[in-house]
């Protein structure tokens, strides 16, 4: 979920990492809480135990500026009453969990719990349980965690994913629970401009085209389409806005029983081909190459973009009260992901799966009782730990109201000004991710607009289902080779789509990266995903 629901509020870099003791003094909570078991390993919450646990995560951004630490958010202080552990907390600076695990790893000073994406770790998770940094799962959570076991018993699909090749669990996963949770990106535009200028919002290649000149020309747009390219070049249009409609996206994907990598297929030509043409003609960003979150916001602020790719939270969510200050007509809204044809259903789009790997936690080798942390993390996958990381606290953040949990003021119209998506992070981890799983009835309330609610039904039409790649683990050594060889390819490909794109070089020059991109063995990826793909299918 990293991407879904971004912050709208600036990162503040954290100096250095900030260690601090859970609140202490508070009243431990009275109620029993009984986990259903499909083993006699029932646990009752709160847990009789004067033991804490040392926990390390990153703070959510969505809370930067407002809370500093852990400890001082209430969500966490009643966890640990919820589940009767106290937790010491730690965090690396924000944006920076990747080169702070790394310092604390090589240190060897470990936290009993870990909330990373180990899938990202070299060699993949396992190596980090081969080198002695986490544990393997398998016997706490058939012994001490009956809620996802019973979950994962329950849905075989999801236990495929949350597993390595060998069978390791290696983390306590963060579930969307529902298929409506998936899809959250994609194309928007503003409506009020398209009717001005007497079109329909675009669904194919040349109606966009059209739709950008007009805001070019009639509305005075400098910069019509514009999206983010951080981290990556063209970071938002990945999972196949746009250069979806010429058949391929920017990653691997399996057609036909065959595993493709985008930029070596003939449509990425093309795709580079109308970019470098809509830059040229200045329908798209100036910019384009060095966009960010701050600088598109103000665009929209200024009135110099009209079209853009990005979520129902965090970007018709967030610009919406920006354009709307400007001009009270404006109205944003989800564009379906392009084609060539009208009427074909677009081949790609984003769509997460129901595992994703934001937010999952793993206990270590140097966890003082696993056995307690374990059950600390099984929690969330009870009925009423799912009701608590989804609503938080009856009577506080949330009120039944003829049996649905409906949010209060205190989160929807906070009384400090806390936007949503900051007050819900200060009760709830249902607006980002966590050891839980997510809720329906969480979105259905964060998206407070009809018109982002009807952006997922815009969105989702599509058949990426088709084309999409299973979580994969390759072997410790096939990753660490994957890993050298992507870096380059995906160098290459960045520095051939710049250059294409901003007119420094010609399309025809396509050909010479293609090969490129052979002699970086591109193959020997591809082999690698294919067999990662085989051992995934035999799970």
């Amino acid at each position: 979920m990293k991407k879904m629901l971004a912050s709208t509020m600036t990162v503040l870099m954290m100096g250095t990492m900030i260690a601090c003791s859970s609140q202490t003094g508070s009243t431990p909570n009275t109620t029993k809480e009984t986990s259903p078991s499909t083993n006699n390993a029932v646990t009752t919450y709160p847990i009789k135990t004067d033991k804490t646990l040392t926990y390390w995560g990153e703070l959510t951004p969505n809370l930067t500026g407002v809370k500093t630490t852990h400890a001082e958010v209430p969500f966490f202080q009643d966890w640990q009453k919820k589940t009767g552990v106290q937790l010491k907390f730690s965090a690396p600076p924000t944006g920076q969990a990747k080169e702070a695990l790394n310092v604390m790893l090589a240190s060897g000073d470990l936290p009993d719990i870990i909330e990373y994406n180990f899938l990202t770790f070299p060699g993949g998770p396992e190596k980090a349980i081969k080198d002695g940094y986490i544990l393997k799962l398998n016997d706490l959570i058939d012994k001490h965690a009956p809620n996802l076991k019973k979950f994962l018993k329950d849905n075989p699909e999801i236990d495929k994913m949350v597993k390595t090749d060998s069978g390791s669990y290696y983390a306590f996963p963060f579930i969307r629970g529902d298929e409506y949770l998936q899809v959250f990106q994609g194309p928007i535009i503003r409506k009020d401009w398209l009717d001005e200028v007497g079109l329909p919002v675009p669904e194919t290649i040349d109606e966009w085209t059209t739709a950008l000149k007009a805001f070019k020309e009639k509305k005075g747009a400098a910069a019509p389409l514009s999206f983010i390219s951080k981290p990556n070049f063209f970071n938002d249009s990945y999972n196949g806005a746009f250069l979806g409609a010429f058949g391929v996206n920017r990653n691997f994907y399996l057609e036909n029983g065959q595993i493709k990598f985008g930029p070596a297929e003939s449509g990425y030509k093309d795709y580079m081909a109308l970019f470098s043409k809509w830059y040229k003609e200045g329908l798209l960003d100036k910019n384009i190459a060095t966009v960010d979150s701050k600088a598109l916001d103000g665009n929209f602020s200024t009135a110099s973009t009209g079209a853009s790719i990005g979520n129902a939270g965090g970007g018709i969510g967030k610009w919406q009260p920006i354009v709307q200050a400007k001009d009270p007509k404006a109205q944003l809204v989800a564009a379906p992901y392009p084609v060539l044809k009208k009427g074909d259903i677009p081949k790609f789009g984003q769509k997460d799966k129901p595992y994703s790997s934001g937010g999952i936690v793993a206990i270590t080798t140097k966890a003082k009782d696993p056995e307690l942390a374990t059950k600390l993390l099984d929690y969330g996958y009870s009925e009423a730990g799912r009701m608590f990381f989804n609503f938080g606290t009856e009577g506080v953040s949330y009120n039944l109201e003829n049996g649905y949990p409906k949010y209060t003021d205190l989160l929807m119209k906070n009384p400090d000004k806390l936007a949503p998506a900051q007050a819900m992070s200060m009760y709830v981890r249902g607006s980002y991710n966590g050891p839980f799983i997510q809720d329906k009835r969480y979105a259905e309330q964060f998206f407070t607009l009809p018109t982002q609610r009807e952006a997922i039904n815009v969105w989702k039409k599509t058949d990426t289902d088709k084309y999409s790649l299973p979580p994969l683990t390759p072997t410790p050594e096939e990753s660490s080779e994957y890993a050298k060889i992507m870096s380059d390819i995906n160098t290459l490909v960045d520095e051939m789509t710049l250059k294409i794109v901003l007119g420094t070089e010609s399309v025809d020059q396509y050909p010479k990266y293609l090969e490129k991109m052979k002699s970086l063995k591109l193959d020997r990826a591809i082999e690698i995903q294919k067999a990662a793909l085989d051992r995934y299918n035999k799970r």
